[in-house]
């Protein structure tokens, strides 16, 4: 019989999704797929390649294992319309995890992102004006409510990206207890932290061939100095942190904290922008 995944990882984008995923993947007895990013029910052109495909990335998970994957194409409204129809028709009882962090913060993680990606190449704060997804993904509460209509709150766990970091141990056991793993779960502080936005340069064909074939590779580290070879990553890096202007700044709090205040309201605290780092460092919510 074709194992299906008990629960998914379903965002937010740039909130430590891939750290949480591979913390996972460590515990025995939990099976995460090795494609960390199906996105079978959010993009049309996974979704169409059927659902043994979908299935394929579980088969080799144990028969009495957890399983799960994580695809943050899963909370990015209004940008894949009918992800929430296509998981109730066939993961009608599964979990959720919903990872959240300050919402300017990770709306200039992704601007990062997108850069390297070369998706978005104006500076922040025109394209925060252009890219109304920057704005949405982080608009948390926008993005829950679906999810809280069709499937109960009772089935979604909020966790926060900042008590992660602050206390990555009590959060893994939160979503291990969750899903119904029974073992206590152990953090690896060994693990590096995936995808860290500030470490990405921009895409490059010819560069990345150069950089990962293998033989090309062995010879670069044996005759290219360390120092040379950090020297010319810098071509592609981007050279400084984005900064949003303090009316940019402004225009983003005013919105956050409308989505934030309704947010707060289903988790029993008060939360805005400038509470937000605080109130969710030192203490886990659920909701009320």
């Amino acid at each position: 019989m074709n194992k299906t995944p008990d629960f998914l990882i379903m965002g937010a984008m740039k909130c430590a999704t891939s750290t949480l995923h591979e913390q996972l993947a460590l515990q025995p007895g939990i099976f995460m797929s090795q494609l960390k990013e199906p996105n079978f029910f959010s993009n049309n052109e996974e979704y169409e390649k059927g659902w043994n495909w979908y299935l394929s990335h579980f088969a080799s998970a144990p028969v009495d294992a957890f399983c799960g994957e994580s695809s943050t194409h899963y909370t990015k409204l209004p940008t894949y319309p009918e992800t929430i129809q296509r998981i109730q028709q066939h993961l009608p009882q599964v979990k959720f995890i919903y990872v959240m962090r300050h919402p300017i913060d990770r709306l200039v993680s992704q601007y990062i992102h997108e850069w390297t990606q070369k998706v978005i190449s104006e500076e922040i704060n025109i394209a925060i004006t252009q890219h109304p997804e920057l704005i949405d993904y982080s608009c948390y509460t926008m993005q829950l409510q679906p999810y809280f209509e069709t499937f109960g709150q009772d089935r979604i766990l909020p966790i926060f990206f900042e008590r992660m970091l602050s206390h990555p141990q009590d959060e893994l056991e939160r979503v291990c207890q969750f899903i119904g793993y029974p073992e206590k779960p152990i953090w690896n502080f060994e693990l590096e932290a995936q995808n860290v936005s500030r470490e990405r340069m921009i895409k490059s064909a010819w560069r990345d061939f150069l950089v990962e074939t293998p033989g090309l590779r062995e010879l670069r580290r044996l005759f290219v100095p360390k120092s040379f070879r950090t020297w010319v990553r810098t071509w592609w890096a981007m050279k400084q942190k984005p900064e949003l202007t303090s009316e940019s700044y402004e225009k983003l709090r005013l919105i956050f904290d409308q989505d934030l205040a309704i947010l707060g309201s289903k988790l029993g605290i008060e939360l805005s922008c400038d509470n937000f780092k605080p109130k969710v460092k030192d203490q886990a919510f659920n909701w009320v």
